[in-house]
């Protein structure tokens, strides 16, 4: 029998799918060649798989192989995107601007940079009780904007509350100031459509971890024409990627990262409409049996001005009014869920997020995040709302 809970935090990280598994394998013990190495048959296969690799996930985004770099991850491509404009000399002047419900991997970057003398601008999103709540206002990029802002980032898709930035609108914006527009896309590649010409950005941060590939392996996407875009490498040493981040390459990484990425696109479509149900019928239930309940983010049928929803289709984050999350995560071992950001979970404050919100820091603490994949089912979902709900009905009556 298996005793594993049910699974609802894929925001966190998801299971590595078996077909991706099952790629990688021999680039651990047969095919195990360097990719450095090119002075012999192992090290030219190992570039060769490489280089496919980075073909299939160029093509997954639509842009060109050169423009991809691999990294350990989402974090450490933030912080190249991040700190490899601002450290470098010829940047156009030392104002940065990003939003105040980012991650952490982009808040702390340039949090360091500040220390250091940069201007820093977080802006606020729209609030709770908005059918858009967390949605960033183009118009706020526009007016943040100065002679000397150097570089803008905004998240793609939220990882909390799921909601879908007009990233579009904003690039227009900062193009047309000659300002460099970074995204971070780690909760977004895989889950939706990104093409990063449409977008118009000039970075994207994204992980394989997220999207049913394996841990430790990410990229950035640098664009390389119309402008070209030139970073200050964090790690130096090898060469490796053009220079922009030396290190031998993780080949079973990439392999792996490269096949999640083939299986998100072949099956976005079918995947983005069941999640987009169960994730819908959750609400639904918890909401029948949970007095008080509120839906945290955006109304689960917001469209943007193309008819796109504007939130996540797996994701669901609720409020409920004097009960802290923690304590319902407490009593339901059998759900795998979060109170909050995993990569935060060291962090006994509540989530920054929620409270960018307008939710109190009590507030905040009575939430529970929810990320719906590939291996749920109706009957888990089903039977979460139900556990959930016990949960509830126990701590407000004291049992």
């Amino acid at each position: 029998m298996d005793e594993r809970p049910i699974y609802l935090d894929n925001h966190a990280t998801t299971r590595v799918d078996p077909r991706g598994v099952e790629t990688m394998l021999p680039y651990f013990t047969n095919d195990y060649g360097n990719a450095g190495s090119v002075s012999h048959s192992l090290g030219h296969h190992a570039r060769e798989v490489v280089d496919s690799s980075r073909e299939s996930i160029a093509k997954a985004i639509c842009t060109e192989p050169a423009e991809i770099v691999f990294t350990s991850g989402a974090t450490e491509s933030n912080n190249l995107a991040i700190r490899g404009v601002a450290e470098r000399r010829r940047r156009r002047g030392d104002h940065l601007i990003s939003v105040v419900t980012e991650h952490h991997a982009v808040l702390e970057p340039l949090q360091r940079l500040e220390k250091k003398g940069f201007k820093l601008t977080l802006l606020e999103v729209a609030h709770r009780g908005l059918t858009k709540a967390g949605w960033l206002d183009p118009q706020r990029v526009a007016d943040a904007i100065t002679d000397d802002t150097c570089l803008v980032s905004v998240m793609l898709a939220n990882n909390e509350i799921g909601v879908v930035q007009p990233l579009a609108e904003i690039a227009t914006l900062c193009r047309e100031h000659g300002v460099l527009l970074h995204t971070d896309a780690t909760q977004a590649v895989g889950k939706m459509s990104v093409d990063v010409r449409q977008l118009g950005v000039d970075l994207m941060s994204f992980s394989a971890h997220k999207m049913y590939g394996p841990k430790g392996v990410g990229a950035l996407y640098v664009r390389s024409r119309d402008p070209i875009v030139r970073l200050d490498p964090l790690i130096s040493g090898g060469g490796q990627e053009r220079g922009r981040r030396s290190g031998t390459l993780n080949v079973p990484g990439i392999v792996g990262f490269a096949r999640a990425v083939e299986l998100c696109m072949e099956e976005l479509h079918d995947e983005t409409q069941r999640l987009a149900k169960f994730r819908n019928l959750l609400l639904e239930r918890l909401s029948l049996q949970i007095e008080g309940l509120e839906l945290c983010g955006p109304d689960l049928h917001e469209k943007d001005l193309e008819g796109r929803p504007i939130r996540l289709p797996g994701n669901l984050n609720i409020h409920i009014p004097g009960i802290d999350g923690e304590a319902i995560l407490l009593r339901t071992p059998q759900i795998a869920a979060s109170s909050g950001a995993a990569c935060s979970s060291a962090d006994p404050e509540p989530s920054h997020v929620l409270q960018a919100l307008g939710y109190s820091s009590d507030e905040a603490r009575c939430a529970l995040r929810f990320g719906i994949g590939r291996y749920n089912t109706e009957e888990e979902v089903l039977l979460a709302a139900q556990q959930v709900s016990q949960a509830v009905a126990d701590l407000r009556s004291g049992t």
